[in-house]
């Protein structure tokens, strides 16, 4: 049994990696502003505040916190607020296991697919890539360059790039289903990787389980789908019909602003190294479709 602690613990990914470590009679604590259980812990990044309790006979840190990357326009304001809320975040872990002298076994952090940039490409993007030069992968630089720090201490690091996350309970699967039509954006062409949550939290099961699980992953499921042949199988699975026409790029960018990048483009990830490691569970987006929407407790 380890002792785990989770920032970002509340939201979707979270919860169901806390039930997950659970089962395995794993201590689980959770980094929040709001403490509401007896595992939640007070933290505040802009007062560089941690409750020192969590940092006890501690194991294992998992970062997943981070402000939304598509919930809002990405003004200047929000931009400072992405990278801060994943940098900062981390840096005060850092500030705070390096003062306690925490003798952590591993830091695992999220990062995202972001990595290699918002463009449609044939290039199938490996770990060994090197990064985009735009907003959504300076980012995940950033955020990638704060987690590494604690190679400083000697406590190894494990970094899961990820894209598009499918649960039954909400995130982008809920905004996609939307009442009436489903449609592709923009030309259709770019591609969307993605992964089924539970696929997502075994690998970060696996991170904190697994000695030789170090490094950077591509946290991906291994089957490419572009926007339109994603829609098409969404709307098969709702059972919804997806319109011929598609919605334009130029409305989608009025509307998102620069942010409509993250929609309108997308290249295909490379999973050759993740499965090496790891047998997806969920390995094609129809059996992922399957699991979400054909049970009773299914997304309505």
């Amino acid at each position: 049994m380890a002792k785990i602690l989770i920032t970002g613990g509340t939201g979707l990914i979270g919860e169901v990696l806390e039930n997950k470590l659970i089962q395995k009679n794993h201590e689980v604590q959770i980094l929040t502003r709001n403490p509401r259980k007896e595992n939640h812990f007070k933290w505040d990044i802009k007062n560089n505040y941690i409750d020192e309790k969590v940092f006890e006979n501690l194991d294992y840190i998992i970062h997943l916190a981070g402000a939304g990357i598509a919930d809002k326009k990405w003004t200047k304001t929000r931009k400072k607020e992405l990278i801060d809320s994943r940098v900062e975040s981390a840096n005060l872990l850092f500030s705070k296991v390096t003062e306690l002298k925490v003798p952590l076994k591993r830091f695992i952090s999220s990062s995202g697919i972001g990595f290699y940039g918002a463009i449609t490409t044939e290039n199938i993007f490996t770990e060994e890539d090197k990064p985009a030069s735009d907003f959504i992968s300076e980012i995940c630089i950033k955020w990638e360059n704060a987690a590494q720090q604690f190679q400083d201490l000697d406590i190894p690091v494990t970094i899961l790039r990820t894209g598009v996350v499918l649960s039954k309970d909400g995130g982008a699967l809920q905004k996609m289903n939307t009442p009436l039509l489903l449609s592709a954006l923009g030309h259709g062409k770019q591609y969307v990787p993605w992964i089924h949550i539970e696929d997502l939290c075994n690998l970060y099961v696996k991170a904190t389980e697994d000695d030789t699980f170090i490094g950077i992953y591509n946290g991906i499921a291994p089957d490419h789908q572009t926007n339109s042949t994603f829609t098409k199988a969404l709307g098969k699975a709702l059972k919804k019909i997806v319109t011929p026409i598609n919605v334009p790029g130029f409305i989608l960018k009025t509307v998102l602003g620069e942010l409509a990048v993250i929609v309108l483009e997308g290249s295909r990830i490379s999973t050759v190294k993740t499965e090496e490691e790891y047998n997806f569970k969920f390995k094609t987006l129809k059996s992922a479709f399957e699991d979400i929407y054909n049970k009773k407790n299914c997304l309505k």
